[in-house]
């Protein structure tokens, strides 16, 4: 059995281009009880349609339930199971333990528990004990290493074990603060805290460069690199995880589950990680090397400076492997390019419909992207409205065609630079 690539879906939209792109499965939320709260998430109207691409595709499809509940949230949760039990789940994602006898009771003991990320199990003898309580899956820590996974994966074989592959990270350990660590060496998780986050701080400047940094107040000369934009700066920020070249070594670690961050990106951030992945996943089984190009770009759309996160070692804080390849960035996000929208119908020969998010004119060159096609660029389209007549621009929200001579589909990707003159 392979891998399973695992993408997000934060609403019904990035649900189909998950699937359309490759991903094995994906994971979805209620707003209710789910730590993405933010993103449009799922209710009662999308059941229809869930259930059909559910058949359709016959991949599957986790429920997050991931939120630590307090009482007013587990009321609300038993009181919405009969609702629940009506959707395709093929397994409930949880960190709250108190989860487990009310979803076993309600679904059964066949019921399929996933430990969520938030559970911060690193270790094997945690891993054995939530397989004992009736887990068949944890996802590990971002923080456990390709070292200690290979150790947990010997230790309890039967136990699925999945991780994040790609997207964001944070300073914060599972949940848990990282910043002693980070600027001391000394581990909060591990009964050091130095107190970091109590400490003085001043803006000041380098005394070589002129560049703005943050200097403590017990560490004279010690700075800490800021870049100020708009009177703002980020402090804090991780760098974004990206996995894609290590594929076979997590596949030799023993990883069954590879998952992908961000039901709150868009559906072009959803597509082109998860057919990168694909492709990268693809190719660990055969000697083909067209993967790359879609692994390259990845560097098209929005995201921070990537690093190989924790599966290397401990970066800055652990002296034995000393890198920074997890420490924070200075750095904003990279953006190449602007999702645009999706190729809809085709109406008639070489004209389609445009289902769009962002504007496009004539003047401007797109590209398109597909599943198995890295993409096709076209500067010589030409737009029309909703009466076929010609027009300079298309706009979200409107009925509008594209009319082209390239070999389109139905769910192809607009993009186009994110910097038009």
């Amino acid at each position: 059995m392979s891998v399973e690539l695992l993408s997000p879906a934060g609403n019904m939209e990035k649900l189909r281009v998950a699937f359309a792109y490759g991903a094995d499965a994906a994971y979805l939320g209620f707003t209710d009880f789910s730590l993405r709260a933010n993103a449009q998430n799922f209710s009662e109207s999308d059941l229809a349609e869930v259930q059909l691409l559910k058949q359709q595709s016959g991949k599957k499809i986790y429920c997050t339930m991931n939120i630590l509940f307090g009482e007013s949230e587990l009321e609300e949760l038993k009181g919405q199971l009969e609702t629940i039990k009506g959707w395709p789940f093929d397994a409930f994602i949880i960190s709250d333990i108190g989860l487990v006898p009310i979803l076993k009771e309600a679904f059964g003991n066949s019921v399929e528990l996933h430990l969520s990320t938030q559970a911060s199990c690193i270790n094997s003898s945690s891993a054995a004990m939530y397989h004992q309580m009736g887990f068949s899956r944890v996802i590990l820590g971002r923080e456990t290493s390709l070292s200690d996974i290979r150790k947990i994966k010997k230790a309890v074989p039967t136990l699925q074990l999945e991780t994040f592959v790609h997207g964001a990270m944070c300073m914060a350990y599972s949940g848990r603060c990282l910043l002693s660590s980070h600027l001391t060496g000394r581990s909060a998780n591990q009964g050091d805290c130095s107190h970091t986050c109590r400490w003085n701080y001043r803006l000041t400047e380098k005394l070589s460069s002129g560049e703005l940094a943050l200097e403590e107040e017990q560490r004279e000369g010690v700075y800490y690199p800021i870049a100020e934009e708009d009177g703002y700066t980020t402090i804090l920020s991780s760098k974004d995880l990206c996995m894609i070249d290590h594929i076979q070594e997590l596949l030799d670690a023993g990883i069954d589950s590879m998952k992908i961050e961000g039901r709150m990106k868009s559906s072009y951030y959803v597509a082109v990680v998860t057919r990168a992945y694909r492709k990268a996943i693809d190719a660990s089984y055969t000697d083909d090397t067209s993967w790359k190009a879609y692994r390259d770009d990845l560097m098209n759309i929005s995201h921070r400076e990537y690093s190989t996160g924790f599966f290397f070692g401990r970066g800055p804080i652990d002296p034995k492997k000393g890198t920074s390849i997890d420490k924070s960035t200075d750095e904003g996000y990279h953006q190449q390019y602007l999702f645009c929208g999706f190729i809809g119908d085709q109406v008639k020969e070489g004209v389609y419909a445009l289902e769009l998010r962002n504007q496009i004119r004539e003047t401007q060159t797109l590209e398109y992207i597909g599943n198995d096609v890295l993409f096709l660029e076209d500067s010589t389209f030409s737009l029309l409205d909703e009466h076929f007549e010609k027009v300079g621009q298309a706009d979200h929200g409107k009925i509008q065609y594209l009319v082209t001579d390239k070999p389109l589909s139905k769910g192809y990707i607009i993009r186009r630079l994110s910097v038009v003159t």
